[in-house]
């Protein structure tokens, strides 16, 4: 594959240290910036993957991303191409990852039809845009799911800045919920989908759009014989609470030893824990002595695990909002993409369910990215209230992990920042980088790709 060569006459001169600004485009700025420090010259792309493997020398897809002066985008060319637009100054680069130029001159460009096929999903997204002959792009995100625990950790923090004051106003029916609310952490996951569809929008002139949806009925993959009044009726029907119901399920008997209770106090026990992201329903619970309740606990002992049904709520729950929110969009389900793959005698992959859900079938694939969704800032934990000095993180920093930074031309993935921002702790290394001392920095926003 030929290689992009970037020239610093292709930056703007009033590039600052630590900021790009190669783009009039906000929307196309605002997540991910590329700084390039006056005077330096680069031959080839040095990319490192964001587990951190360092100067390892990554091939992009042989399409690079184009728009035209106003910012719409067109299709995709060569590198070979793109090399020529960026050294006879007739384009510049918008993005890096994954790699974007723009127009410096008008030009309507030459538009074909692109599909966009989304392979919804609990921990992972997959996606491909695809032509009549070829894969434009596709990958795999990869969700954190980490809203629950962040939430946890805020109200936390809340609750020891709250006990600090005298006196608090009193809140009480103040608090309501707005039409089609969600629970933060399927918020979040559903934006996420949007906002790749989003992005993908922002570097391709997508036309059709299709994503796989699915609606469970979760009591009936519980009990597939249900059905009319026992929909009303679910497990704890008839029982007092649900010790007696788990009484009664396990027939008086402890899960660990196998022991009848006779009067022996009971406990009972989450088999996958709360803090794990186990929940309260009864296949998650189980009946004990207490003597192996303790027992248990000590000795790391565990049950059988249980199934959760998280991801299929999840798809119940968001598959009406796709048509709610996306113009124009069909509908796929997950046992046509199930018999078009094998037909295709393709292997399972998210991106390669997507591809077929985006009717590819004979196209050229091209290399999948890898994305990893992870904290776009850290925000600030404590505030300076009432003449308390904070003792923890009070700003939000600019560096966070996974992004890039370059050090004495070298290149390194962020693990973290230490010393309230001062410090830069990077893969692969034991030592600190002073942020000061750092050339430029990369900020991957909330996708980091690779």
């Amino acid at each position: 594959m030929q290689k992009i060569i970037l020239e610093s006459e292709n930056v703007p001169t009033d590039v600052q240290s630590f900021l790009v600004c190669s783009s009039t485009n906000l929307p196309l700025n605002r997540d991910e910036s590329l700084s390039v420090v006056d005077g330096l010259k680069q031959d080839r792309l040095d990319i490192i993957n964001p587990e951190g493997i360092q100067h390892r020398k990554v091939e992009h897809s042989t399409l690079v991303f184009v728009l035209n002066k106003a910012g719409t985008p067109l299709m995709p060319c060569s590198t070979r191409k793109a090399r020529l637009l960026l050294k006879n100054k007739k384009a510049v680069v918008i993005k890096r990852f994954p790699f974007v130029i723009k127009l410096v001159y008008g030009s309507s460009g030459y538009k074909q039809k692109v599909g966009l096929g989304v392979d919804s999903g609990y921990g992972n997204i997959g996606f491909s845009v695809i032509s009549d002959t070829k894969e434009l792009i596709s990958g795999t995100v990869k969700l954190d799911g980490k809203t629950s625990e962040r939430l946890k950790e805020r109200a936390m923090y809340r609750r020891g800045r709250r006990n600090k004051l005298w006196y608090r106003k009193p809140r009480f029916l103040n608090r309501t919920r707005k039409a089609g609310w969600l629970p933060p952490s399927i918020q979040r996951r559903y934006d996420t989908h949007l906002n790749i569809i989003n992005r993908l929008k922002k570097i391709l002139p997508i036309v059709d759009i299709s994503i796989e949806v699915a609606n469970f009925d979760i009591q009936k993959i519980m009990n597939p014989e249900i059905q009319g009044v026992d929909y009303q009726q679910g497990s704890l029907y008839d029982y007092q609470n649900m010790r007696s119901y788990l009484m009664s399920r396990e027939k008086g008997r402890c899960q660990l030893c196998g022991k009848d209770f006779k009067g022996k106090p009971s406990h009972v026990h989450h088999c996958k824990q709360r803090s794990a992201g186990g929940s309260n329903r009864a296949e998650n619970l189980a009946i004990l002595h207490k003597t192996c309740h303790i027992k248990l606990h000590k000795q790391g002992l565990k049950l059988s695990k249980t199934k959760s049904y998280k991801p299929n709520t999840f798809m119940s729950i968001i598959h009406k909002r796709f048509e709610q929110d996306i113009d124009n969009l069909k509908i796929n389900y997950g046992y046509d993409t199930f018999i078009k793959r094998n037909e295709l005698g393709l292997e399972k992959s998210h991106s390669t369910d997507a591809f077929i859900i985006a009717d590819g079938t004979v196209q050229e694939r091209s290399r999948s990215w890898n994305i990893e969704q992870k904290h776009r800032h850290n925000r600030a934990i404590q505030l300076n209230r009432k003449g308390f000095k904070p003792s923890i993180r009070t700003t939000i920093y600019k560096i966070q992990s996974k992004d890039l930074v370059w050090s004495s031309g070298k290149v390194f993935s962020v693990l973290g920042v230490q010393n309230k921002g001062q410090y830069v702790k990077v893969v692969d290394s034991k030592k600190v980088i002073p942020v000061k001392t750092l050339d430029s920095i990369y900020n991957f926003g909330s996708l980091a790709w690779n």
